[in-house]
């Protein structure tokens, strides 16, 4: 934990001013309960910034070729962030997600799956994976926006970072837990994104 701290206050300082982050919403952060945190999608930058200035521990999901950059991985990993293998189903990456959930923490999911760099974002992106993980667990869920010219990070360019108004795990529409319903889910998640862009 004192590595996290320590790491999060350097990263804090670093992309305010390398980035010029402006962060909006933090009262909207529960301190104390399982929440599901869903920002879009526009860089690797962006688990890492939101970790940086959000008032708690968020564990992000990351590509797991990401772990085999030498400084990085010592990184990410203080920051808790867990590895996925992407463009395949990952058991044991959805098995550390809902198992951190369930013990009360805040897991960070990217709806859209993949980074769409330099995209305005829209509904057509969203995965059904972020429902999944959302019934298996009962969480709550925390829309997040992030926002900058042309949807591309780039030093000095300023970042919005917007923390919603948390979506109870009872509206998301849960009835059967099917495939319809992860994708239904999914997409109403996304929406409250977007309304925070």
């Amino acid at each position: 934990m004192k590595t996290y701290a320590f790491f999060k206050r350097l990263l804090k300082g670093f992309f305010i001013g390398l980035f010029k982050v402006e962060v909006n919403g933090e009262e909207n952060i529960p301190k104390d309960k399982a929440l599901l945190v869903c920002p879009n999608h526009i860089s690797n930058w962006d688990p890492i910034i939101i970790g940086a200035v959000a008032d708690r521990q968020i564990r992000f999901m990351a590509k797991a070729s990401l772990f085999k950059i030498p400084l990085l991985n010592i990184l990410i990993k203080s920051l808790g962030v867990f590895p996925v293998h992407r463009g395949t189903a990952d058991p044991m990456a959805l098995k550390t997600a809902i198992g951190h959930l369930k013990n009360g923490d805040a897991v960070g999911m990217f709806p859209q799956g993949t980074r769409h760099i330099g995209e305005e974002p829209n509904g057509e992106d969203v995965k059904s994976g972020v429902g999944m993980i959302a019934y298996r667990s009962k969480a709550d869920v925390l829309p997040v926006s992030i926002r900058t010219k042309g949807y591309r990070i780039l030093p000095f360019r300023k970042v919005y970072i917007t923390f919603g108004e948390v979506i109870p795990y009872e509206s998301l529409g849960f009835e059967k837990g099917n495939q319809a319903e992860y994708t239904a889910a999914a997409k109403m998640i996304f929406d409250k994104v977007l309304e925070l862009i």
